[in-house]
């Protein structure tokens, strides 16, 4: 097996991004007003997907798309540019849509059109967020082809934020798993540990210090082996093995873990087929790290 993971819902794009495009207005303009352009509506992190015969983005021609803040998403191989309109009011009702948000059916998309939902769904999010400069306190100006916010007073530039956080699926010698759950989440719902890098540590470092955080373990061993965009709301998730050593007694950080325990792989598949818990769905990259640990698919695991 690869030593990286090999499919991750929310990181198929396949498009050509031309991010030296972004500044040229001449071009980006060219390639709004080409009919064969389609574009993404979304609001509120939500796009209308077509839900016969599989889930799939309806997409339009720039002339049937309201007004709204206009995202250059990339081009394809054939030449085809794609753009984002962030609408200023409720997504319009089209028959054989439905709303649908990244949650849903970001897992069930195909790669073209899960990548145009992760990336427009990011700088939404960004530009709802960030309107104002941070130096001034004066409304700031979309720029790039939505790429970029500038000020008009002070002419500064900002970009949009991408938050760092590592999760980690630590394993003991015995092969056992380590499975928490966190104070929000339903009773049968587990996962493997994350958390945000901290300013001036690598991601080793935020591993281990994570994990001895909310678990009270030490770990060595850690190795990368993927990584997706978690645009909700501003995520990057970088998927870790880490091997735990010494006193392997648990010591849940009650604030951030109510608890944890460890799993074989029997007992794993024992206590989702009971019903004790609930797999987690392809969407998350903690479900691709899990998998490759069982050697294959969760029992039980739901679509999305």
């Amino acid at each position: 097996m690869s030593e990286t993971l090999q499919w991750l819902a929310l990181a198929r794009g396949t498009l050509d991004r031309v991010a030296e495009r972004r500044k040229d207005d001449a071009w980006v303009e060219a390639a709004w007003a080409d009919p064969r352009t389609r574009v993404l509506m979304i609001e509120q992190g939500r796009a209308l997907v077509r839900v016969e015969s599989g889930p799939a983005l309806l997409l339009l021609s720039p002339s049937d798309v309201p007004d709204g803040d206009r995202y250059l998403l990339g081009v394809d191989d054939d030449g085809i540019a794609y753009f984002a309109v962030a609408v200023a009011g409720p997504l319009p009702v089209i028959e054989g849509a439905e709303k649908a948000g990244i949650r849903r059916v970001g897992a069930l998309l195909e790669d073209l059109d899960s990548g145009l939902l992760t990336h427009a769904v990011a700088l939404e999010h960004w530009h709802a967020t960030n309107r104002f400069c941070p130096r001034c306190g004066g409304p700031s100006e979309l720029a790039a082809a939505g790429h970029v916010r500038v000020c008009p007073a002070d002419g500064s530039e900002q970009f949009p934020r991408v938050d760092p956080a590592v999760i980690m699926l630590v394993q003991d010698d015995d092969e056992r798993i380590l499975l928490a759950r966190g104070p929000q989440w339903p009773e049968d719902r587990r996962s493997i540990l994350a958390g945000f890098v901290e300013p001036g540590e690598s991601l080793e470092q935020a591993v281990a210090r994570e994990v001895r955080e909310e678990v009270g373990l030490a770990v060595r061993d850690v190795r990368y082996l993927g990584s997706q965009p978690w645009p909700l709301p501003q995520s990057l998730m970088l998927g870790f093995f880490a091997r735990a050593y010494g006193d392997l007694e648990l010591r849940p950080a009650p604030e951030e873990i109510l608890d944890a325990a460890w799993y074989t792989r029997d007992e794993l598949r024992a206590a989702i087929e009971a019903g004790q818990i609930v797999a987690p769905g392809p969407l998350s990259i903690a479900a691709q790290l899990i998998m490759r640990w069982y050697g294959g698919e969760l029992p039980n695991m739901p679509p999305f």
